[in-house]
């Protein structure tokens, strides 16, 4: 066993194992956090090593033997949920030869520590619905995809596409179809032609033509020429080519769109042939638009013009940061599809104004996601048309309808219909608004006019019918569940999903329309388990979960006021989870974990790291304070203007509300939060400083006048300290009364209060909340004789999520909680 699993993370052979001790030897050129993992992650009796009793200055800086010991502990505990998976995405297809079966095809992935990357991997499962109960008959054994980027099946599922972008940006994308049984082409495109292709699930499109000819996808623009310079300066001629003997210069610097896409500079339209491996570039498509999410459009007559739809998202001066931010403005646009026999180097015989692309949605700032209904008569899109017009980076969504002609210049003038509207603020138990951000590439029911989608509810992530002609909308899952839930597929009139809680890891679902109720109308849904080999766990964790419960509280507003709007004044929500087994004469520590955004919202749903500081023995206090989303529109716009204050104070409220139930001890409450929850976190052990005896912060937001002039989102900075009117301050060069209002929003002009010892830990990469604004508060507690301490992540952008980076962090948290907690 141990030579097995030696091999498995590539240890030289110069290591060598005695008999007389069980420590790992590790060699010195692996990272710290791989020498520690490894040196106390083998079974003693997998590794009898020598090994002389350590002196205190053998310790790793940082550590004595007290807290080396925790670090061991808590190591192993926390790699019994490391490899649980998750399902990424999944597809269904319908069999030819039979109605009640289907073939259902699993993208799964799982961290692979040692790689410190994600370990992808295809299950397949054979569904028979013959009865009334359907049967999932699953392959013996995955299939790793190694270097897959995208995997696309056809519409008649007899075409498989995948995508393999390359790991430089030097070598072709490469892009493969296969049959049923084998490879039927290849080809690689090389950078002259495009770059990687999108598949970010933001700017990602690729779509199939109907005839299952041709893909639509969004990828990379060539790179410009840069200059060239050789031992005799500057070299005339800009090129691409490497020549030997010379190198390449830098050339002008571009925008880009900010936090994970570093590097990426324009995503443009192309087609590609899967016949011939020709690649067309679409024109008509102006150069400030940055396109994404393409779908073909259907076309009624046969040898008519074929179109495109997509989003176009435009920018004059600067790109602002895109990731998790709604608030940019696009829309859809139609443009024509290059002719599949016409060549590139070939003149066409077109007027501009007739191949230049059409803008279909004038009328509204924000449009995405587009999906055409089964018949090709109408199109569906989503809206964040809230977020681009009040400034906040996430806000309550809007469905909507056109209308699809043949005749495009009708379009001119369309009508959009409002399928469901932004809703302000929802009486108790009802739809509190649409919060959608991810939709199938068909999420129709047979009717075709019934969409199937996830939106959030309060603090439950669950699924909804919305019949896009009438605006009918029903909860489908259940209703008395506070279970998180996911949306897989559709597999004809059923939907496959996935359900969890921050107490029970994922379960695979089967959900089935049955009769309609006779009082109601309704439509009803049977969910069912599936047994499946996906979501497995140890002993151990099935254990460690099955002592836990979890509940969702509402907590009542505190000092609420006739100024404040009705949504603005109705309780938030928080999730607790706690043991089962109550002490008579104590209560476990608590962790206060605050989520990021602000308008963002912490799901009751199944969290590893979250779960993995439960089974140390704490309890969870996890705070949807005022400005999430999925309370409706008025609670979530109560918040901009207000960050550092009313955020802070809802936090209180909670941390007061368990205490006063008894659920939680004063003397022992910690404090977690990233991003805006680190802004928290930082603002909390300041403006209460003798409420929480430990915090960690992840890349947390601690002096706004800082951050404005490093971030990618300079108007978030804005909007949350003036409001709404700081969509239109905004500028690139704040003004002194716009920095010493940020500096007073900011967690550092609370810092001379601060005694609470504080962990950081940041993504050297991140450019969304710049490490500066960390590291200068961590000195300045250090300067004032606060404990810090800083682990920094030389690799990781904002959200710290490669394997061992994120090993590290939750394993560093939970041993300097229990250093101050325990």
């Amino acid at each position: 066993m141990a030579s097995l699993f030696l091999k498995m993370v590539s240890i030289p052979p110069r290591t060598t194992i005695s008999s007389t001790r069980t420590r790992t030897r590790v060699p010195s050129v692996l990272p710290f956090k791989l020498q520690h993992f490894l040196s106390h992650s083998l079974p003693a009796a997998s590794t009898a090593r020598s090994m002389a009793t350590p002196k205190a200055a053998e310790f790793p800086s940082g550590l004595d033997e007290s807290t080396e010991q925790d670090y061991a502990s808590q190591s192993n505990l926390l790699r019994e949920f490391v490899p649980i998976p998750s399902i990424d995405t999944a597809c269904l297809l319908k069999s030819p030869s039979s109605d009640s079966e289907s073939q259902a095809m699993f993208a799964v992935s799982q961290p692979n520590l040692v790689a410190n990357r994600k370990r992808k991997f295809i299950l397949s499962s054979t569904i028979l619905n013959t009865g009334t109960s359907p049967t999932f008959h699953w392959a013996p054994f995955p299939v790793e995809m190694s270097g897959v980027s995208a995997m696309i099946p056809s519409p008649s599922a007899s075409k498989l596409l995948i995508i393999r972008n390359p790991e430089n940006n030097e070598s072709a994308t490469r892009f493969e179809v296969w049959n049923s049984s084998q490879l039927q082409r290849e080809f690689q495109v090389p950078q002259s032609v495009h770059g990687s292709v999108y598949t970010d699930a933001w700017f990602e499109g690729i779509s199939w033509n109907s005839d299952e000819t041709r893909v639509a996808y969004v990828a990379e623009e060539p790179a410009p020429a840069k200059p060239s310079f050789n031992d005799q300066g500057y070299k005339k001629g800009a090129s691409n080519d490497k020549d030997c003997g010379t190198w390449k210069g830098q050339g002008e610097w571009e925008e880009d769109w900010g936090e994970t896409y570093a590097g990426k500079r324009q995503p443009a339209l192309f087609v590609i042939d899967i016949t011939s491996g020709d690649v067309q570039a679409v024109k008509g498509i102006d150069k400030s638009l940055s396109v994404g999410q393409v779908v073909w459009a259907p076309s009624t007559k046969e040898g008519s013009e074929k179109y495109l739809v997509f989003v176009g998202w435009s920018f004059e001066t600067r790109k602002l940061g895109i990731k998790y931010c709604y608030n940019r403005p696009c829309a859809l646009y139609a443009v024509k599809a290059p002719h599949p026999h016409s060549k590139a180097n070939e003149a066409e015989i077109q007027s501009t104004e007739d191949i230049q692309a059409l803008k279909l949605t004038e009328t509204i700032s924000s449009a995405f996601f587009p999906r055409f209904s089964p018949d090709g008569k109408f199109l569906v899109f989503l809206s964040a048309r809230s977020s681009v017009d009040s400034g906040a980076h996430s806000a309550t969504n809007s469905l909507h309808r056109l209308d699809w002609h043949t005749d495009m210049k009708q379009y001119k003038s369309a009508k959009v219909y409002d399928v469901i509207p932004v809703v302000m603020s929802a009486d108790d138990g009802c739809f509190p608004g649409l919060y959608c951000f991810s939709m199938l590439r068909d999420p129709w029911l047979s009717d075709g006019y019934t969409m199937i989608i996830q939106s959030i509810w309060h603090s439950n992530q669950v699924l909804i019918s919305v019949n896009v002609l009438s605006g009918e909308i029903l909860r489908i899952t259940p209703a008395d569940s506070n279970f998180s839930w996911s949306l897989l597929s559709l597999d004809g009139e059923n939907i496959l999903a996935v359900s969890s809680s921050p107490v029970d890891i994922p379960q695979l679902k089967y959900g089935t329309l049955v009769e309609k109720e006779k009082e109601t109308g309704n439509s009803e849904w049977s969910w069912l388990d599936v047994s499946n080999p996906i979501f497995k766990c140890s002993d151990k964790v099935t254990s460690l979960l099955s002592s836990l419960e979890f509940s969702i509280m509402k907590i009542p507003v505190k000092d609420g006021s006739e100024s404040l709007t009705k949504g603005a004044n109705k309780p938030f929500e928080a999730i607790f989870v706690t043991s089962k087994s109550k002490k008579s004469d104590t209560c476990d520590p608590l962790i206060v974990i605050l989520h990021g955004g602000p308008h963002s919202v912490s799901l009751s749903g199944f969290s590893k790291s979250s779960a993995f500081l439960s089974s140390l023995g704490y309890s969870l206090l996890i705070v949807n304070y005022r400005g999430s989303i999925g309370f409706g529109e008025e609670a979530l716009q109560s918040l901009p203007g207000k960050a550092g204050s009313q955020d802070v104070n809802d936090v209180l409220t909670a941390v007061d509300h368990v205490i006063s139930l008894g659920l939680a001890s004063p003397s022992k409450i910690a404090v977690l939060g990233g991003s805006h929850g680190g802004f928290l976190t930082t603002h909390l052990i300041g403006q209460a400083p003798d409420k929480f005896i430990a915090a960690a912060a992840r890349n947390p937001v601690c002096n706004l006048a800082l951050m404005v002039g490093t971030t990618d989102i300079p108007d978030w900075c804005y909007v949350e300290a003036y409001g709404t009117s700081g969509k239109d301050r905004f500028t690139e060069a704040p003004s002194a009364e716009d920095l010493a209002l940020f500096y007073s929003k900011s967690p550092i002009s609370h810092l001379s209060k601060v005694k609470t010892p504080t962990l950081f830990l940041l993504g050297a990469q991140d450019l969304r909340v710049p490490i500066s604004t960390g590291l200068q508060y961590a000195r300045a507690l250090r300067e004032k004789g606060v404990e810090a301490k800083v682990i920094l992540f030389p690799n990781d952008v904002h959200g710290i999520e490669r394997p061992q980076s994120d090993f590290e962090s939750f394993l560093n948290i939970g041993v300097w909680f229990n250093k101050y907690c325990k």
